[in-house]
């Protein structure tokens, strides 16, 4: 099983990833993860990225997916190939080279995750903290999930300390059909 959050930069993705991954762990379910590849990207990034960085981004993003899906029983990733494809968009634009690509590579996620946009950006050494800019990819990845007919888990901006509970009873039937909600957690 393959579960990816999805949103802007700076909205608690890798957080929550984190989170679920401990949350699962508890409950024996042996988890991988798929950390943000943008960050070891050695082209420049963020409002300077470019067409070769994005493109590095994505195919490394689907290699690691490879790389890491048959080590566990779920594969956690802290971004998906339509988040990342939206930095694409921005820097330059539709890509018809990717489009089959991307239609081929999102039915691989069991459950897409997006994460809402609900607080500015913090400089954390990688990330860019221009508002306008993380409000844009916000809004591209809206307009991609939208277009493109994507099923996915909304969380709500306002219950953030409920977004774990919100995730782990969706997974809960995916992961284990046969019994109720961990009942530790319901």
């Amino acid at each position: 099983m393959k579960v990816a959050f999805i949103g802007t930069h700076g909205v608690g993705k890798t957080t929550l990833c984190f989170e679920l991954a401990a949350r699962l762990k508890r409950h024996d379910v042996n988890v991988e993860l798929v950390l943000e590849v943008a960050r070891r990207c050695p082209l420049p990034i963020n409002l300077e990225t470019s067409t070769a960085a994005q493109s590095w981004i994505l195919h490394t993003q689907m290699a690691m997916e490879l790389e890491s899906a048959p080590r566990g029983d779920l594969l956690l990733c802290d971004r998906s190939v339509l988040d990342n494809y939206c930095y694409l968009l921005f820097a330059a634009g539709p890509q018809p080279s990717w489009e089959p690509l991307l239609e081929g590579w999102l039915p691989t996620y069991d459950l897409l995750v997006k994460v809402p946009l609900w607080t500015p950006p913090r400089w954390d050494g990688v990330r860019d903290v221009n508002v306008p800019f993380q409000r844009a990819i916000d809004e591209l990845i809206d307009e991609q999930l939208e277009r493109r007919g994507v099923r996915h888990l909304r969380l709500a901006g306002d219950d953030r300390d409920h977004w774990g509970d919100t995730v782990m009873a969706t997974l809960d039937p995916l992961l284990f059909p046969s019994r109720p909600l961990f009942p530790d957690e319901a």
